[in-house]
């Protein structure tokens, strides 16, 4: 997904948002290489309630970097 928005669409830069108690989905930024920039208070309203945001982010020089450092690494063996 993230080849296809910075190689396709040519993004500058990504953003995942995810609510402060769903540790699994703040996982998966974590896991791909997001930064973490900052939290949302009460930002989305869920269920009856409002709930506060993790926003995450990565731009494309980050991305590509990523990428060049995988294709770089040995393989394991």
């Amino acid at each position: 997904m993230l080849d296809y928005l910075f190689e396709e669409l040519g993004l500058h830069r990504v953003e995942i948002r995810c609510g402060t108690g769903n540790t699994r989905s703040c996982a998966i930024p974590e896991r791909l290489g997001f930064t973490r920039e900052g939290l949302l208070r009460e930002a989305e309203w869920v269920n009856d309630r409002w709930l506060d945001l993790l926003v995450w982010g990565m731009l494309e020089v980050e991305w590509r970097a990523a990428a060049r450092s995988k294709s770089t690494c040995p393989a394991s063996g």
